[in-house]
């Protein structure tokens, strides 16, 4: 059994008390409000809810491209320079990876892993016996079902994925499909196959949320990777109006896995309140994937993130958790708890 102190972010209204968490077995086993000294925050740690770790060979590389060029299927940049690495160059780039994201407060991502079969395997060796467990959306043929933790499709305008579909709800995993990002076109085909979780939806319009509000799809935004390629800004505000809402950071190749970063120019960027920030960079994505974690509360997984807040950058401020969301930075996590 073991105990973190300080201000800890309780529960899903993210309310800061000043107290400790007892942790036993890898659970969170209760939140008590007492008084203490420590100066540490103690908030859930977060999910990353949309990356491409297998661009992890390629970073910078896309940077001045178009969307078309430096990612879309099959003859992007990214997919050329995927094609070119060699497995092991490939599970050490990701595990590269992996280790940042787990330094940084990250505990689980929900990965589109390229490459079918081969590409899964590659990130479960990638993430063998790291503390950081990759939630894998295989793709290509229906049968890495078998090895992914769910199916991740790359557009409705792509392929037909209906039989990619039929097949994961047989195997009672989650189905998730990009859509909207370089325009509306692909938004109600996607919808049309009844997904578990929409990523970017940048380019929609009332009936697109009246759809996902009917069928209760979860969306994952990405601003920073959104901006980079020039694609538009997700309408965060009116999402969060119509359903759950969580925060990526998409592609490696064209930014760090930073939940720090995606939250600072969130928060500082959309219509967004600070504790709809971090509930975006947490328990979303830990809801839209079945995970045991994202809020600290008895019960819950026991995966946390200290935060030094009497850091050089962090003494001094008046609210912990715009602390953590407009002004923290990797350098003032002391420990992540798992």
């Amino acid at each position: 059994m073991k105990e973190v102190t300080g201000t800890v972010l309780v529960g899903e209204e993210l309310d800061p008390v000043s107290g400790r968490v007892v942790v036993d077995d890898g659970r969170i086993e209760a939140v008590e409000e007492v008084e203490t000294d420590s100066t540490d925050i103690v908030v859930p740690a977060f999910v990353n809810a949309h990356t491409h770790l297998g661009d992890s060979v390629a970073k910078e590389a896309a940077v001045g491209l178009s969307l078309d060029e430096a990612v879309a299927p099959p003859d992007s940049l990214k997919h050329r320079r995927l094609a070119a690495a060699d497995r092991e160059e490939l599970v050490t780039a990701m595990r590269r990876t992996l280790r940042f994201m787990n330094r940084t407060g990250t505990a689980r991502c929900l990965d589109f892993r390229e490459s079918g079969i081969e590409g899964a395997r590659a990130l479960r060796d990638a993430a063998q016996s790291l503390p950081i467990d990759p939630f894998i959306f295989g793709s290509g043929d229906a049968a890495v079902l078998d090895v992914a933790d769910g199916y991740g499709a790359s557009g409705a305008n792509d392929n037909d994925f209906a039989d990619e579909r039929a097949a994961a709800r047989e195997a009672g995993l989650p189905f998730a499909i990009h859509a909207g990002e370089p325009d509306p076109t692909d938004v109600h085909p996607a919808l049309d196959l009844d997904p578990d979780l929409l990523v970017h939806m940048i380019h929609v319009g009332a009936d697109h949320l009246e759809r996902v509000t009917e069928q209760s799809v979860p969306v994952a935004v990405c601003p920073r990777a959104n901006t980079v390629l020039g694609v538009g800004r997700p309408p965060i505000r009116e999402l969060l109006e119509h359903t759950t809402v969580a925060l990526g950071t998409d592609n490696v190749m064209l930014n760090s896995p930073s939940m720090f970063r995606e939250m600072a120019f969130t928060a500082k960027q959309f219509d967004v309140t600070d504790t709809e920030v971090l509930r975006m960079a947490t328990a979303a994505g830990a809801e839209i994937a079945g995970l045991e974690c994202g809020v600290v509360a008895p019960g819950k997984r026991a995966a946390l993130t200290v935060i030094d807040g009497d850091s050089d950058n962090l003494a001094g401020t008046e609210d912990p958790v715009r602390a953590v969301v407009r002004r923290a930075s990797a350098l003032d996590v002391d420990r992540v708890i798992r």
